[in-house]
């Protein structure tokens, strides 16, 4: 019995794990399309917000009083911490319209030991060797993934560095969302952590959007991105995480990494070499050991 829930649990955070993969070669589809950042963005958020907020609807009708409603302090704290969802999805589109889908989620997948600092940083406790080798591999790893050896490839600096800020606030909203407010359900804590999103991605598309808003964005792609985006992989992941255990789901949602590659390699076109693909096993094989005693633990 435990043995098939823990199935059923990677399940859920695997097809999460792709959903979030599949997003940015969506995002570039839509770039060449002539779509813009704040238009990608607002789109994905407003129909998120609805789908979440429908979601919402149906399990406070269906379960009635016996749902935890949201205090002012969560609703704040959740609120605040959504920023970092927004900053996140606006530095990641950003970052794919200077460099390659392949590459871009390599510089996100630094959350890695992004979380690793930050946890040293606010424990005030040294991170063991094991987290410290996963550290150094994820490095590694992420030179050979990027293709930054090769003296002919010249990538563009703002996407490295938008690319980094994306991993950078990723690892707050990680953080944070394994924090705050936890004791209301998946449903109401990923709505206000959307709204507190959508304030970013409104002031963004406020400042950036210098020609008319192209509407017909809500309908060729804003369905797609909000699914993939902000309903499907929450939603999914928050069920499937209590079943793996934190551990064995980061482990399964590491997938996110190599299904990205694939489909920019596939829908993209992108070039990806042996070197690369050898670096991104590196970072998936440092995720793996970072977490193996944590896997060990949710099987048992």
């Amino acid at each position: 019995m435990i043995k098939n829930s823990v199935l059923k649990g990677v399940l859920l955070v695997g097809l999460g794990a792709t959903s979030y993969g599949m997003l940015a070669t969506f995002v570039k589809m839509a770039y060449d399309e002539n779509y813009s950042t704040a238009e990608v963005t607002v789109a994905q958020f407003v129909l998120g917000i609805l789908g979440i907020l429908s979601i919402n609807a149906f399990q406070k009708n269906k379960k009635g009083n016996a749902v935890i409603k949201a205090s002012r302090k969560n609703i704040f704290q959740l609120m605040l911490a959504g920023t970092s969802l927004g900053l996140t999805s606006v530095f990641y589109y950003l970052t794919v319209k200077y460099i390659p889908v392949s590459i871009a989620i390599v510089l996100l997948m630094q959350t890695v030991w992004m979380g690793v600092l930050l946890e040293m940083i606010l424990d005030k406790k040294r991170p063991s060797t094991q987290k410290i080798i996963s550290v150094f591999i994820v490095l590694i790893g992420t030179v050979l993934a990027t293709n930054l050896l090769q003296t002919k490839i010249h990538l563009d600096w703002r996407g490295i560095g938008l690319g980094l800020l994306a991993a950078a606030s990723f690892t707050t909203t990680m953080f944070t969302a394994n924090r705050v407010a936890v004791g209301i359900s998946s449903a109401q804590r990923s709505l206000y952590m959307l709204l507190g999103g959508a304030v970013i991605v409104f002031a963004f598309a406020m400042v950036t959007q210098s020609t008319p808003f192209n509407f017909n964005i809500f309908i060729k792609w804003g369905i797609i991105l909000a699914l993939f985006g902000t309903i499907i992989p929450p939603m999914l992941m928050n069920a499937g995480f209590p079943l793996t255990g934190i551990g064995l789901g980061s482990i399964v949602s590491a997938l996110e990494l190599p299904v990205s590659v694939l489909m920019a390699y596939f829908l993209l076109n992108e070039t990806v070499n042996t070197l690369q693909w050898f670096g991104i096993t590196l970072i998936l094989a440092a995720i793996v050991l970072m977490n193996a005693n944590h896997k060990k633990e949710s099987i048992s």
